[in-house]
């Protein structure tokens, strides 16, 4: 099914960013990309809606593959849009392939049958997850079975809310990240940090985190950053920075 969907020219269902880290530390990012398979065409969509963030978690990627060089951390991105099937949602969940998104129709998700949705499962959601499997897998092999950090970004407004938050920390029931992450961000008087904001970690969010960190029994919290702070090469390597010095420490 992926051969059928994905073309020669189109991107890979996932990119591996620095595998040879050697800290104990995994990055994932859900939504690291726009692009959309040629024989999906835009879905209905201009070049700009492609660009939104309902596309894409803007400035995330950018910010994902400088903290895994600051850190010396493996990461897997993932290849395509969100629109297209979005990995951090189950398969079953009716937002998987979004038919709207912030109020924008996605005309090419509608109508889909069971065949076409498999299709898209296969060529861009179960290899991004079975890189992920694989990557932990040989850290745990390595004797460094690591912490899992998810990360995305916020929309500075949604629905009419201007959101404060700088970082929100999204976690559920295991805090061994999350605790002291919210701690160090919290000594900073010039950052505005969520405790599950602007989502709630508890209430079924992060597919990823709840798949590969959660049941693995692996320490886990997923971060979402908002998009205007890193949007720029300026604003993602200034987050990179600040995020691998909290971490650089508490990591070990």
């Amino acid at each position: 099914m992926a051969a059928t969907l994905l073309g020669p020219g189109d991107p890979a269902p996932f990119e591996l960013h620095n595998e040879g880290g050697g800290r104990g530390c995994l990055l994932i990012c859900d939504h690291a990309s726009a692009a959309i398979p040629a024989a999906l065409g835009d879905l209905g969509l201009d070049a700009g809606q492609r660009r939104r963030h309902i596309a894409w978690d803007i400035g995330i990627a950018e910010v994902t593959r400088r903290l895994a060089g600051r850190l010396d951390a493996p990461a897997v991105l993932s290849g395509y849009s969100r629109l297209v099937i979005d990995c951090n949602r189950q398969l079953d969940d009716p937002t998987s392939i979004a038919q709207e998104s912030d109020d924008v129709p996605v005309p090419g998700n509608r109508g889909l049958d069971a065949a076409a949705r498999a299709a898209r499962a296969a060529a861009c959601f179960w290899p991004y997850h079975q890189a992920i499997t694989a990557q932990i897998g040989r850290m745990r092999e390595a004797g460094r079975p690591p912490a899992l950090i998810s990360l995305h970004s916020f929309t500075p407004v949604m629905q009419g809310f201007e959101r404060p938050w700088h970082i929100g920390v999204l976690w559920n029931r295991d805090g061994r990240l999350a605790k002291p992450i919210l701690e160090g961000l919290g000594r900073d008087p010039a950052i505005c940090v969520g405790d599950n904001k602007p989502y709630d970690g508890r209430a079924g969010r992060g597919y990823g985190v709840t798949m590969h960190g959660e049941r693995e029994g692996l320490p886990h919290v997923l971060l979402e950053l908002r998009q205007d702070l890193i949007d720029t090469h300026h604003g993602a390597e200034a987050w990179a920075d600040r995020l691998a010095r909290l971490f650089e420490d508490m990591l070990e």
